[in-house]
């Protein structure tokens, strides 16, 4: 090969990479957009759904508010119920991460469970009421593909709950009393946070107040977990 082709080669070369560089830099800039676009639809199906209600939200309005065609919103959801199962699997992974952050930060302890609790109200329903108003209220009675993203947080969250439960058991040298306990607690736990968040959130409108009557609500449980509790044994 001659010094020329040699050169002419690594011109080629040079054109070739700098091609694939623009290219890589411009996928990820379409990416980047997409997914600015795919959030910005989330965040305003999430306050139309809150502020107006599921039912009277229209892709036409979630449209509007997002900056976008409805044409380009359909590329993104094909329809609103898409749009709401999106939203209640996001929100139910937030509040999961969020009570398990505080119950690992103090161990597997009573101490953390209750930290865990106070986390619910404090830190997840406090700063986000759109998506308490979502997951509580909006996703309730929206057809079968709703209903079972539904039940797919609640089993994940019942899971989470009996899991601490058990640790705590387990670190403590404690049993249960009975077999069906910490299942029996777990599914009351999740019963009462969620009516108690409904019921000064929405029907009260005491969201102002919602730190202590939270810190209430939990105090309740605990008196109700170390009342299931046996002094020795490993858990059942």
């Amino acid at each position: 090969m001659t010094a020329k082709n040699r050169s002419t080669g690594k011109n080629n070369n040079a054109k070739r990479n700098t091609n694939e560089q623009d290219m890589s830099r411009s996928a990820l800039r379409r990416q980047r957009e997409r997914e600015h676009r795919y959030q910005s639809i989330l965040k305003s199906a999430a306050t139309l759904f809150a502020s107006e209600g599921y039912h009277k939200a229209s892709m036409e309005n979630i449209a509007d508010m997002s900056e976008m065609s409805v044409g380009a919103l359909y590329f993104y959801f094909k329809n609103k119920e898409a749009l709401l199962i999106e939203l209640i699997d996001e929100i139910g992974q937030l509040v999961r991460k969020t009570l398990g952050r505080e119950f690992k930060k103090h161990g597997s302890t009573l101490e953390g469970f209750k930290r865990a609790g106070y986390a619910f109200f404090e830190d997840f329903c406090t700063n986000n009421p759109e998506k308490v108003a979502i997951l509580l209220r909006e996703s309730v009675g929206n057809g079968p593909e709703v209903e079972k993203c539904r039940k797919e947080i609640s089993d994940k969250l019942t899971g989470d709950v009996k899991e601490a439960l058990l640790a705590v058991c387990e670190n403590q040298g404690i049993r249960f009393k009975s077999k069906f306990a910490a299942e029996v607690i777990t599914v009351s736990i999740l019963g009462i946070y969620e009516r108690v968040a409904y019921q000064y959130m929405f029907w009260r409108d005491m969201s102002d107040d919602l730190k202590p009557i939270g810190r209430d609500a939990v105090e309740f449980i605990l008196g109700g977990i170390e009342n299931l509790f046996t002094e020795n044994g490993s858990c059942t």
